[in-house]
């Protein structure tokens, strides 16, 4: 893979900070080294002493007082050590990434941890875009990932999209505006990326079958683009065995993934994490240097230590139970839909995350329809235009009782038939 087409002017400027560079050696220097150089603060100094956090399986995560200090002090940008070295076994038993064995410059894959997912693809997007971009997606998708690329001046692309996420077919007629041979040009206008939410997509609840990745990524392979698998949802998959993911067909080293705790830890703590190709993970520590620095060590502690003691079976174990949570949610929602809303609008069972994504029948925008008396989140919001009109509405199962949801469907119902 050529990386250098990829990059930013911007992101390739970007040179190692001294300052965090010397951090990071003092961090693994021998206790016996004598340093006068770093600026860190005194841990000494800070009021917190030791933390003792109650998990709901009856155990506790202790930071007794030397780890406290660690945990309040600057770290890694990339993240801490024992937390990279967990999250990369994770993704080597989850995934098989082909990548792991790989040469640094043949894509070898690296990970890094962020401040959430979101701060991970806003940095990947900076890496990646210049003004005038050709960029690939299937909207209608979160408006996070809308709202950090508009600003970025390039070309959004839509490919057509069903219940089972990208159209292969719909993505290559797109493709056909281009010679697969320019690629091998420094200054073509090809797609740079693809980006897709493959499970459980926000908020059409699609999720991209086997097949149709395998034909994506061959795709990328013939026009030379990357491919963003941003995967939030990819634990609430509610039909097992789950589906192989881009990353584990990844021969080349052309995708970046997106994982995130927030669906199944925490969604305060903002831990998320990227795994690609290590010169562009590079890139992104880089700019993690100069940003955030790094994401909080803390919370980085603090989930570290519960993961260590679950191990993977306990962690999957976790997992299991939350994923049994949002299926009974959703299975809530089907039935509240079936009772009040057959005739009004059509919707299709999603198989994983959090959403239900319901065309309402003779309403040609949504916008004002769902202010009233219940709140949804109008189709509009998720469309590459905004002011696009759209009939659909956004449910989400996550949060509310089985008899909100039924009497917020009600309320729907009533509403549409007022409309129409």
């Amino acid at each position: 893979m050529n990386y250098s087409r990829f990059i930013t002017a911007v992101s390739a400027a970007r040179k190692a900070s001294p300052i965090r560079v010397l951090t990071e050696l003092m961090q693994r220097s021998p206790p016996s080294l004598i340093s006068l150089a770093g600026g860190a603060p005194n841990p000494n100094t800070f009021p917190f002493k030791t933390a003792s956090i109650a998990i709901r399986d009856g155990t506790t995560v202790e930071i007794e007082e030397e780890l406290m200090k660690k945990a309040l002090q600057y770290s890694f940008s990339a993240g801490i050590p024992e937390l990279l070295s967990w999250l990369k076994d994770l993704q080597k038993s989850l995934h098989k990434p082909p990548t792991v064995d790989y040469k640094s410059e043949e894509g070898q894959m690296e990970l890094c941890v962020t401040t959430g997912s979101q701060e991970g693809l806003c940095k990947v997007f900076e890496m990646l875009i210049n003004p005038g971009d050709n960029i690939l997606l299937d909207a209608p998708t979160y408006p996070g990932t809308l709202a950090a690329l508009r600003p970025l001046g390039c070309n959004i692309i839509n490919v057509p999209s069903d219940q089972h996420g990208i159209i292969p077919k719909g993505l290559k007629e797109i493709l056909s505006r281009w010679n697969p041979e320019d690629a091998k040009k420094l200054n073509n206008n090809l797609p740079k990326f693809l980006y897709t939410i493959p499970n459980g997509g926000n908020p059409t609840g699609a999720s991209l079958t086997t097949d149709r990745k395998e034909e994506i990524y061959q795709l990328a392979r013939q026009y030379d683009f990357l491919i963003i698998e941003d995967d939030p949802y990819y634990f609430l998959q509610f039909n097992k065995p789950w589906a192989p993911t881009f990353l584990s067909m990844d021969t080349d080293g052309r995708v970046i993934r997106t994982d995130s705790f927030s669906k199944i830890l925490s969604s305060g703590l903002r831990i998320g994490f990227l795994t690609g190709p290590k010169p562009l993970i590079d890139r992104i520590i880089l700019h993690i240097q100069v940003s955030t620095m790094h994401t909080s060590t803390f919370t980085q502690i603090m989930i570290s230590q519960l993961l260590q003691q679950w191990g993977q079976k306990g962690f999957l174990c976790h997992v299991d139970s939350v994923l049994d949570f949002y299926k009974q949610q959703r299975d809530v929602m089907l039935k509240a839909a079936d009772k009040w809303l057959k005739g009004l609008a059509e919707w299709h069972v999603p198989a994983a995350g959090m959403f239900l994504w319901i065309k309402i029948k003779g309403v040609s925008d949504t916008q004002d329809l769902i202010m009233k008396k219940v709140l949804l989140v109008p189709g509009r919001a998720f469309n590459i235009n905004s002011s696009d009109p759209s009939s659909y509405v956004r449910a989400s199962f996550s949060l509310s009782s089985p008899s909100q949801i039924d009497q917020g469907f009600q309320r729907l119902a009533e509403l549409i038939r007022e409309a129409v």
